[in-house]
C-alpha cells in the first residue's frame, strides 16, 4: 500500500523537475525519522534518492534535535566543505503538503556494524576505515561556522555535562562509578582548545560504508557547535565498538590511524588524553542513557527497553578501565 502522501510528494518533486516517482518504500532503519527509498525519474534518467522524514510528517519540537530543515543545511554545507556526506536534493515547505523532510542522494554501502566488521566483502576496507573517518572528521571539524551560528545551539563540554548530570540526578538512582565520572570530567571538559562544528553521533551505525570506503557520515540530527574532540571520542566509545574492543574505533581500527588521518586532512595535532576524557564522557552519556530506557521500561514493560536499560552495568565496566586502569 502506497502512503497517503505519495501524491503530494509527486507534485513537490516535479517542481523540482522529477517527472516520476517509483518504489517509494519505507526502510527500518532511522528511530527518530521516518527514512523512505525511492527513485526519481528526470531528464530520462532514475535517481536513487532517500526521503528524510519527521514521524508522520509533522514537526515535533525536541531538545537536543535540530530542525529536518536544519539538518539538510548543515549536511550540505559539510558536502561542499569535502565531507563525505549525501547530497541535499530538495527541502519540503510546509505547502508541499508532505511534511517535515528532506531529499538526498541514495549512496551505496552498509551501515549495519554486524556486516561491516565481520562479512568478507568489507575485508580489504575496514583497515582504511579509521584513518578514513579522522579525514572525514578533519573536514567537518574545518566547515566555516559563520553561517551556521544562527541557526545551530552552542553546546560546549560543560553544558552537556550539566545537561547530563541534571538527568541522571532526576532518576534518583545512584551509581557510584557515574559520580566519580562526573567528578574526573569537570575539569578536564572545561579546557576546550576551539569551537567547530559537530556531527553530534559520529559512530558506527551512522556511516554508510561500501567495500571500497566510508560513503558518507548520516544521521546529522544533533548536530552543534562545540568541541571537536566529542565527535573523536563517541565514535570510540566502547558501546560503539559492538564486541571488539580491542579496536578503539568503531571495533574496526585503531585510534593513531584515526588521528593521523584528521591530522593529514586539516584538523590538527590532537592529544591521546584528551581524547581520553572524550571517550569518558562517551561511556558516561551513554549510561545514563541506558539509565533513561530503564524508566521507560518501568512504565511501559518494554523488553526492547529493558535490554538496553541493563547495559547501564556495562559502561560502569567501561569507566573504571578509562579512568582507573587507564585503559582505551
Amino acid at each position: 500500500m502506497q502512503p497517503d502522501f505519495l501524491p503530494a510528494l509527486e507534485r513537490a518533486m516535479a517542481k523540482a523537475g522529477f517527472s516520476r516517482v517509483e518504489k517509494l518504500a519505507r526502510l527500518s532503519g532511522g528511530a527518530s525519522q521516518e527514512t523512505w527509498s525511492l527513485d526519481g525519474e528526470r531528464d530520462g534518467h532514475i535517481e536513487p534518492l532517500i526521503l528524510r522524514r519527521s514521524p508522520g510528517g509533522l514537526q515535533r519540537e525536541s531538545a537536543s534535535a535540530v530542525p529536518l530543515a536544519t539538518e539538510a543545511i548543515v549536511i550540505e554545507t559539510a558536502r561542499e566543505a569535502g565531507a563525505a556526506a549525501p547530497r541535499v536534493r530538495m527541502v519540503l515547505k510546509p505547502e508541499d503538503g508532505v511534511g517535515e523532510g528532506y531529499l538526498m542522494d541514495r549512496l551505496p554501502g552498509e551501515t549495519i556494524a554486524r556486516k561491516i566488521l565481520r562479512d568478507a566483502e568489507f575485508a580489504d576496507v575496514r583497515p582504511k576505515l579509521a584513518r578514513q573517518c579522522g579525514e572525514i572528521l578533519a573536514r567537518i571539524h574545518r566547515v566555516d561556522i559563520a553561517a551556521l551560528k544562527s541557526i545551530l545551539p552552542l553546546i560546549d563540554g560543560p553544558t552537556q555535562l550539566r545537561n547530563y548530570r541534571n538527568l541522571y540526578d532526576a532518576y534518583d538512582y545512584p551509581h557510584p562509578v557515574f559520580e566519580l565520572a562526573f567528578k574526573w570530567l569537570e575539569p578536564r571538559l572545561a579546557k576546550a582548545k576551539r569551537q567547530t562544528l559537530v556531527h553530534g553521533d559520529f559512530r558506527h551505525g551512522n556511516l554508510l560504508i561500501s567495500p571500497s570506503r566510508v560513503e558518507a557520515a548520516l544521521d546529522w540530527e544533533l548536530t552543534h557547535i562545540g568541541d571537536p574532540l566529542e565527535d573523536i571520542g563517541w565514535i570510540c566509545t566502547n558501546s560503539w565498538r559492538f564486541g571488539a574492543a580491542d579496536k578503539v574505533v568503531g571495533g574496526f581500527g585503531d585510534l593513531d590511524d584515526l588521528l593521523a588521518g584528521y591530522e593529514a586532512a586539516g584538523g590538527g595535532r590532537v592529544d591521546v588524553e584528551d581524547v581520553r576524557s572524550w571517550i569518558v564522557y562517551g561511556s558516561l552519556k551513554w549510561g545514563v542513557m541506558c539509565m533513561t530506557m530503564y524508566q521507560g521500561f518501568l512504565r511501559d514493560r518494554s523488553v526492547e527497553r529493558a535490554a538496553i536499560g541493563r547495559r547501564a552495568s556495562e559502561t560502569e565496566i567501561d569507566l573504571v578501565n578509562l579512568i582507573i586502569h587507564g585503559k582505551l
